[in-house]
């Protein structure tokens, strides 16, 4: 049977929960033991996929196509394993799934309750990550905060789990914040007290509390946690804002969580951490800094970037850097403003996104690199504004477009495909998930790769259109990346420019911390080279 440790939130959001079920996992995972993670979403949304960047930061893709929360990505990178559509389960689907049994006569015309109906669904969806993954130990992450309205079915859930699979497999985590107080210097219990207080009338004891906190817990705010929480007191862990969340697992493991974790649920007592000790060492290292231009719409809010920025960073790290983002809004570009910027970066990343805001402001962006060759990523939309900028180019005429942004434009270069206008809803055409692609030998992105075929997590609805592909390698185009049938390009290059690559897919959904994902490594060390150039 399976072990559970489940981590709730007190006090406010934001406080960490998603890196703090990270870390707990690396620390199991260190130990020799599988490991998965789920993340419990309240709102009522059935999945991320439509929901605004301003309210939910990115949406990450996992490898079966699911669109899911922003933490799952976290996870990811710091357990290093491919997670399952099982991992991320909202109110919606909860609900949704609920009804449809109601409707179907499932429940044999029984009246439909929270307790046990919606509860058992909850129950359901926890069990299928350990069954679908074989994991020894879940992490059950349960976003919002202890209080929520719409977060009470879910406490209730993991409150039967402990009756349901034994409390000696399972093992709740709080995580809430100490707040300091400026005017007297101190740092206050009295949220953190109450916050228990409320977990514990759903009827969930914390084993352990992790206390976030930007200033160092002494221990006689330890023992006053302890007491007034009813928790031992080296189960009050303190975790002080770090500079690289790579840190925490270490700042957990020597604050005793990963002993204490494995006493409780019997597990192997040492960890092996040399890999993740080297990888702080390195980040703390001090080094070089790369300047790098990420243009996007959504700059003002840097969630909505979270794996682009990881990714970026994992491939400096790598090369003996540290990367410094300039963020650069395309809204901004497309207004005259700040054109200036793009000289003093040594490399220009436009990551993906939908709709036409801040468009024409990428383009900018496209032009300006292949026009002073300075190294180019284009991650999705980033490929499509790079074919979108080389055709009016080519045609010399700003008439190119997306079918996406310009229904009526004469020259659609970035288009559905014929099979994607059959289908009525907007939904069925998008294409999400691990899907090939053959790259082409001798190109950059075979440089970059190393390997004939490679699978990539894509998230989009139009592609680029095969009637402008003569077009476009006249004017030095290379398509260096191919559906393994030929028919949908993948990557994209320009032949006379050191390095301006665009990819259809996703990459940095692949990057890991110690595995940079190839194109990312490419695109750094072409960077680098540009800044050594002009120095």
């Amino acid at each position: 049977m399976a072990k559970y440790i489940f981590v709730t939130g007190g006090v406010i959001s934001s406080v960490g929960k998603g890196v703090t079920a990270a870390s707990i996992g690396r620390l199991i995972k260190s130990r020799g033991v599988k490991v998965s993670i789920q993340k419990l979403d309240p709102y009522l949304n059935v999945d991320p996929g439509t929901l605004s960047p301003y309210q939910h930061g990115e949406v990450f893709v996992l490898q079966d196509g699911s669109e899911t929360d922003l933490d799952l990505g976290h996870y990811e990178r710091f357990i290093d394993e491919n997670l399952l559509a099982s991992s991320n389960v909202t109110t919606g689907q909860v609900y949704s799934e609920v009804i449809a049994k109601e409707r179907r006569g499932d429940f044999l015309g029984g009246t439909i309750q929270v307790i046990p109906h919606i509860t058992n669904e909850i129950k359901r969806r926890i069990g299928r990550v350990a069954a679908e993954t074989g994991a020894e130990v879940v992490i059950v992450e349960v976003g919002g905060t202890v209080g929520d309205i719409e977060g009470q079915p879910f406490l209730e859930a993991i409150r039967q789990m402990r009756k349901d699979v034994g409390r000696e497999n399972v093992l709740y985590v709080h995580v809430t914040y100490v707040p300091y107080i400026n005017a007297t210097g101190e740092l206050k219990s009295k949220p953190t007290q109450h916050s228990v207080m409320q977990l514990r009338s759903f009827g969930i004891q914390p084993d352990v509390i992790v206390c976030r906190s930007d200033y160092p817990i002494d221990e006689a705010l330890k023992d006053k946690i302890s007491l007034f929480c009813d928790v031992e007191k080296r189960a009050v862990i303190p975790l002080v804002t770090a500079k690289t969340v790579y840190k925490v697992p270490l700042i957990l493991e020597e604050a005793g969580l990963g002993v204490f974790i494995s006493e409780r649920l019997d597990l192997p007592p040492e960890p092996d951490l040399a890999f993740w000790r080297h990888l702080v060492a390195a980040i703390e290292r001090p080094k070089p800094e790369l300047r790098i231009g990420v243009v996007g719409k959504y700059v003002a809010l840097l969630d909505a970037y979270i794996s682009v920025r990881e990714a970026l960073f994992h491939a400096a790290l790598a090369q003996g850097y540290s990367v410094h983002i300039d963020w650069i809004s395309s809204e901004d570009l497309e207004k005259g403003r700040g054109l200036e910027r793009l000289d003093h970066v040594a490399g220009i990343v436009v990551p993906g996104g939908f709709g036409y805001r801040g468009i024409e402001g990428k383009v900018i962006a496209a032009r300006y690199a292949r026009e002073h060759k300075k190294p180019y990523l284009g991650l999705c939309l980033g490929m499509q504004v790079m074919v979108i900028e080389l055709a009016r180019y080519a045609l010399g005429s700003d008439e190119p477009n997306s079918a996406e942004f310009d229904p009526s434009t004469k020259y659609p270069v970035i288009d559905l495909m014929p099979e994607q206008r059959a289908i009525s809803e907007m939904g069925g055409t998008m294409r999400l998930g691990v899907y090939p692609c053959q790259v082409v030998p001798g190109t950059r992105a075979a440089a970059a790769y190393g390997e004939p075929v490679v699978y990539e997590r894509h998230r989009h609805r139009f592609e680029l259109n095969n009637q402008y592909r003569d077009l476009l390698a006249s004017a030095g185009m290379v398509f260096s990346g191919l559906s393994p049938d030929g028919r949908l390009v993948e990557i994209v290059e320009l032949r006379d420019h050191p390095w301006m690559v665009g990819c259809q897919f996703h990459p940095e959904f692949r990057s890991r911390p110690g595995k940079p994902h190839p194109l990312f490594s490419g695109f750094v060390e072409a960077a680098i080279k540009f800044a050594k150039s002009n120095e």
